[in-house]
């Protein structure tokens, strides 16, 4: 057992924030790449049948400024990926990932998400024609095993069978998925994680790009963990405490500029927010639509509560006018 991971990753993978249902979308994550410049991004999960039948632009237009940033796609039929994975590259964006972990009972009715892990041949061909489909990189995101699987050998084996299909990189949140009788919020909390089977993975596969995710909150705990994995991926504390990733660029890419204060971020945010709700205010866009994702920007600061209320205010939100952003500023005096 070695302490030093074998790193394969390239660097923008270093850190990365995780695909997460109903908050990252383009505009969290237009607010997070203000915040970090080269932290990589998610999208959140895309059926392909939201591709392959619905509207495309609505699902994948996004940012310039986003990049790099990563498609994730939910999906269980080797052709219909290669078609979204296609689309995904069009459309510009860095890489195609797999989602193989998400535990809800909608993604498992689709056949897809963390129930795929029980089909590693399947998600073998599926990565496959992905890759045959796209020049990107094409990378899965799965958890480390569903029901009772709880064996390292059945994780193991399921990158082992994954990556005949051409898959390099392994996204790896590290609980079981249970998908029977808990909620895909009781699933990130109830199981314990395991994070020495990423580390294993990693000692079994050094060939291979691991990341790891589930339950990280701290840079000492990344630190921890970049000592045996290639790279991290936060969740939802990337979401409710944003500014964590204020030190990421000079910590982990060495980064010689100045770290950005939440001022500098909020008033980047306000020609971005201009400038959207000028072109799609009539379209049904609407200033809460950008603001709810910095809620967080202020966590653990006098203040911060304030920060929330002002920003969470129907009657002023419905105004429609970013400078709602330095009112809320104006709660937190130290900062204003």
């Amino acid at each position: 057992m070695t302490d030093t991971a074998t790193t394969t990753a390239p660097r923008g993978r270093r850190l990365s924030v995780a695909p997460m249902m109903d908050w990252t979308d383009r505009h969290c994550r237009v607010f997070h790449r203000h915040i970090s410049k080269h932290t990589w991004l998610y999208t959140e999960m895309v059926t392909t049948g939201a591709l392959v039948y619905g509207d495309v632009e609505r699902h994948l237009r996004f940012n310039e400024e986003e990049h790099p940033v990563a498609l994730q796609l939910g999906g269980s039929d080797p052709h219909d990926l290669a078609v979204s994975a296609k689309l995904g590259e069009k459309w510009g964006y860095d890489e195609i990932n797999l989602n193989c972990g998400c535990p809800s009972e909608r993604v498992q009715k689709g056949a897809f998400g963390a129930c795929l892990m029980a089909e590693p041949e399947l998600v073998r061909d599926c990565v496959k024609a992905m890759r045959d489909a796209v020049s990107i990189d094409v990378t899965v995101k799965h958890r480390i095993g569903i029901d009772q699987s709880e064996s390292y050998d059945f994780v193991r084996d399921f990158v082992g069978t994954v990556a005949e299909g051409g898959c390099t990189t392994f996204i790896v949140h590290a609980r079981n998925a249970i998908l029977k009788g808990l909620s895909p919020k009781e699933n990130r909390e109830i199981p314990p994680l395991k994070y020495e089977y990423a580390y294993q993975l990693k000692r079994d596969f050094p060939q291979f790009e691991i990341l790891i995710n589930g339950g990280i909150k701290t840079e000492a705990e990344i630190d921890e963990h970049l000592r045996h994995v290639d790279g991290v991926m936060l969740g939802r504390e990337a979401y409710h405490n944003p500014y964590l990733m204020a030190g990421f660029d000079q910590r982990y890419y060495g980064s010689t500029d100045p770290v950005k204060s939440r001022l500098e971020v909020l008033e980047a945010m306000i020609p971005y927010i201009a400038a959207q709700l000028a072109k799609e205010g009539g379209r049904g866009l609407k200033l809460n639509s950008i603001t709810r994702h910095m809620l967080g920007l202020m966590q653990g600061l006098p203040g911060a509560k304030s920060f929330r209320q002002t920003l969470s205010d129907s009657k002023r939100l419905a105004s429609g006018n970013p400078e709602l952003l330095r009112e809320a500023l104006q709660r937190t005096p130290h900062l204003s």
